[in-house]
């Protein structure tokens, strides 16, 4: 079974509107339980991990799959809201079997999802995806009474989580004398990035810190940086950092009010590690990574390679080419020298090492990056459908590109999650790239089956 055949997991778990098959209580309960069974080994640790995000939502599904882990025989520990880079972590330290997420990540509070990680702090495989769904086709059956598992609470999370984020900075780094203004998009990071940054010694306007189950990314965090941007500039802080529902993604912008996004911060990651003889390979971007960062990385002499859009696609080549630093423009960054999955607050570290130890501010350490204009457009189609598969498309693509020249992209991808084409054109004049991009969709549109 690929993964194109799976019927429930996707490129990041299992995601959808809550209420609404396969986000439902009763399947949550299956999924716990087919997973205790997919996970449970003889004489080996039959412990698993179960943090959440601040949705509604959450407890219902926390009791859904402790109920099932525990049919299945496994213990169950409760971390709480927890970020997800978090439960990554914590379940390599606590030796678990597996780490279950409960989010949908940046999206709004009525979705929610399920995603494991592996005992070693990695999304799962394959293999594993595969055997879980296949457990799920089976009847339920109970273990025995006296096999059933045991549940417990962490209630040291935070704190485990928050010394993790300042192991991965130098002993004597200080952020003394920096104002932050932090948005945790009323998600999981509300009381440990703000923590993180003050211990640091920094002064911090926290925002986006009081969640209510239902206010998640709602207009704010990483997705929605605009209020950050004005809170930088009304309180004349530093630097604003804004992380998504779940702590995964970063973005920031300067004491200007200019915004930062994942594709710039890589390329701050990058670059300092390369500088102090300490990048080990080069850097993996996306297939929408901004050409401009691709050549200021081939400026410096740093290997460039992209991967498809999302973030398992980017870890992927990052373990193919073992190299240790990729991400995504969406601020979806990983360090694989300091930890093993994106993480929004560590990453947020590595820009602020960066910035200290050149003793400058975030518009200085992109001084030679100059972003090429990007144009996308999303074309609706009756269904979903391959461009590539397509003369007609692929003639026009072979057109606007040898009228863009060298500097210039173009890229047509079909989404993943609903019938449209996305029209991607890049170069070095915005007008120009615009009016390819809208004559592809154009042509898109008649071509469509």
């Amino acid at each position: 079974m690929t993964m194109g055949e799976r019927r429930y997991f996707g490129t990041d778990g299992i995601r959808g509107e809550v209420g609404t098959h396969p986000i439902s209580p009763d399947f949550i309960l299956k999924l716990g339980w087919a997973a205790g069974r997919a996970f449970r080994r003889e004489g080996q640790a039959n412990t698993m991990l179960i943090g959440k995000d601040t949705r509604l939502s959450g407890y219902m599904f926390e009791s859904a799959l402790e109920a099932g882990l525990s049919a299945a025989g496994m213990d169950v520990r409760l971390l709480g809201p927890m970020p997800t880079p978090a439960i990554a972590y914590l379940t390599r330290t606590f030796r678990a079997a597996a780490g279950i997420v409960i989010s949908a990540s940046h999206n709004p509070h009525h979705d929610n999802g399920i995603k494991f990680f592996s005992a070693d702090g990695t999304k799962l495989d394959d293999a594993l995806e595969t055997r879980i769904e296949q457990w799920i086709d089976s009847e339920l059956a109970v273990v025995p009474a006296g096999d059933l598992g045991k549940a417990a609470r962490i209630d040291d999370a935070p704190g485990r989580y928050i010394e993790f984020c300042k192991s991965t900075v130098p002993g004597q780094f200080s952020l003394e004398g920096l104002h932050l203004v932090v948005d945790c998009a009323h998600g999981a990071t509300y009381h440990v990035a703000p923590a993180v940054f003050r211990e640091l010694g920094a002064r911090v306007t926290a925002m986006g810190a009081e969640p209510d189950g239902l206010n998640i990314n709602d207009g704010c965090g990483s997705t929605a940086p605009e209020a950050m941007r004005q809170r930088v500039l009304e309180t004349g802080a530093d630097l604003g950092i804004a992380f998504d529902g779940d702590g995964d993604r970063v973005i920031m912008v300067d004491q200007t009010g200019r915004e930062v996004d994942g594709d710039e911060l890589l390329y701050i990651i990058a670059r300092e590690r390369h500088d102090a003889g300490g990048l080990d390979g080069g850097v993996v971007g996306t297939l929408m990574t901004n050409l401009g960062v691709e050549l200021a990385l081939g400026r410096r002499g740093i290997p460039f390679a992209r991967a498809k859009v999302g973030d398992r696609y980017v870890m992927e080549e990052l373990v193919n080419r073992r190299w240790q630093i990729g991400g995504e423009g969406s601020g979806h960054i990983v360090c694989r020298d300091r930890t093993t999955t994106g993480d929004g607050i560590v990453s947020a570290l590595q820009v602020l090492v960066a910035m200290h130890q050149r003793e400058c501010g975030l518009a200085e350490l992109l001084a030679d990056v100059t972003r090429l204009p990007q144009e996308t457009v999303n074309v609706r189609v009756g269904q979903r459908f391959n461009p590539d598969n397509y003369e007609g498309i692929q003639s026009a693509v072979r057109a606007a590109e040898s009228e863009l020249g060298e500097r210039g992209r173009i890229l047509l991808r079909a989404s993943g999650t609903e019938p449209v084409i996305r029209v991607m054109a890049e170069g070095e004049d915005a007008d120009h790239i615009g009016r390819v991009a809208r004559e592809l969709a154009d042509v898109v549109q008649r071509e469509a089956p």
